[in-house]
């Protein structure tokens, strides 16, 4: 199984991690504000997102079962934004290659939208380390994991990832950490190395795009406008003209 695949162990997932969202100190999140009507983790929300996901990922990290399934779980939703029930429901089946990249395919989201979801490299690889371990050839990706440290079953529940999360956040002593803060998270870092607003939009499958811009807590920057990008275009034509 996964033959052409090369996998990784659980710390260099982390580094992989650490190295894709190396952060750029003009785009600071520090003032990124939580979605209104929703309870976000305060201490959560108040630091570095990126250097937070990277120290849940190394909590959850080991060699036992439930150890690299919970890596694989965090990798998911921090990685790809996923809801809670699209997580559970995530299959073998869904993980194809489309344009030379993994993705989730035709993923069905929330009120039946339908969307195509980038898996990045050191995602894929901790699934693949879950589903070797666990022997996941078919059908759904994540299983439970029994008292005795074996997977079991046929799927999980959208409980068994509340309780990963919690879990691996205690391990950092954070209370109340649930598994939306990490698809805000997967926003948030996309969002300060530079991804693209609607591109935001289709991988967390938001209908409009003000949901978008509520979970990065957008506001205008006037030392980089947007419109002082374009400028070297017409300088010149502006200095013939006088």
């Amino acid at each position: 199984m996964h033959k052409g695949n090369k996998r990784l162990p659980c710390h260099k997932i982390v580094l992989k991690l650490q190295i894709s969202i190396t952060r750029n100190p003009r785009y600071s999140t520090d003032s990124v504000r939580p979605i209104q009507g929703e309870t976000a983790n305060s201490q959560w929300s108040s630091s570095s997102p990126g250097n937070q996901a990277r120290l849940l990922l190394e909590k959850a990290d080991g060699d036992c079962c439930r150890s690299v399934s919970d890596t694989a779980m965090i990798s998911v939703l921090v990685g790809c934004g996923l809801r809670r029930a699209e997580l559970s429901a995530l299959s073998v089946e869904d993980l194809q290659i489309r344009q030379g990249h993994w993705a989730i395919v035709d993923l069905v989201g929330k009120g039946g939208h339908v969307r195509t979801v980038p898996v990045p490299a050191w995602v894929k690889q901790a699934i693949d380390r879950w589903r070797d371990l666990a022997k996941v050839a078919a059908g759904r990706i994540f299983r439970a994991v029994s008292r005795h440290g074996t997977p079991w079953g046929k799927g999980i529940s959208e409980n068994v990832i509340w309780y990963v999360v919690r879990r691996c956040a205690e391990r950092m002593q954070l209370d109340h950490l649930a598994p939306h803060d990490l698809r805000r998270t997967c926003a948030k870092l996309c969002h300060v190395n530079r991804g693209e607003l609607e591109q935001i939009q289709f991988l967390l499958g938001h209908v409009s795009v003000l949901t978008t811009e509520r979970y990065l807590g957008c506001k205008q920057n006037l030392e980089e406008p947007v419109n002082d990008r374009f400028g070297c275009l017409f300088a010149r034509t502006f200095v013939d003209l006088r």
